[in-house]
């Protein structure tokens, strides 16, 4: 198997890796954009969304402690206007976090995520072969309203 910088720019864990490659053999053209995030690069991926829907957090992911807090935060700071103001909003609650309740909250922390840019040319094609991947857990093409393409395991 040939080496694919951008997958392993991702730092997956080994079964969202190998679900990788699997996935850009069947559909060469696919892009990544994004895989293992650590607590900086979260808050910063969700303060993005929260931007443009600010119920995104409690309407992407499962009910948890967690979730609770990260809208919290949100709802109670409507000034925060800004990704980066959002972004450090974010993360003083995520880094306030154990490592329990971020392990339950987004899969990327641990790498066994990723998401891939949508596209309009053989989506159904490609969503297809992204539900068919070894081990996953969840694919989602839509989070929170938004058009999200992401692959979890």
């Amino acid at each position: 198997m040939d080496i694919d910088e951008q997958i392993e720019a991702l730092d997956l864990a080994p079964v969202a890796r190998a679900a990788a490659y699997a996935l850009k053999r069947a559909r060469p053209a696919v892009e990544f954009t994004s895989g293992r995030r650590n607590v900086e690069d979260q808050a910063r991926a969700m303060a993005g969304n929260v931007l443009v829907n600010r119920r995104w957090i409690e309407e992407t992911y499962k009910e948890s402690a967690l979730r609770r807090k990260c809208q919290q935060w949100v709802d109670e700071h409507p000034e925060r206007k800004t990704r980066a103001e959002i972004a450090e909003g974010l993360l003083s609650v995520l880094t306030a976090a154990s490592d329990a309740e971020l392990g339950s909250f987004s899969r990327h922390l641990s790498g066994m995520a990723f998401d891939v840019r949508p596209v309009e040319e053989d989506a159904e094609a490609i969503k297809a072969s992204i539900r068919a991947l070894p081990g996953l857990d969840k694919f989602l093409d839509n989070e929170g309203g938004l058009v999200r393409w992401h692959a979890q395991f």
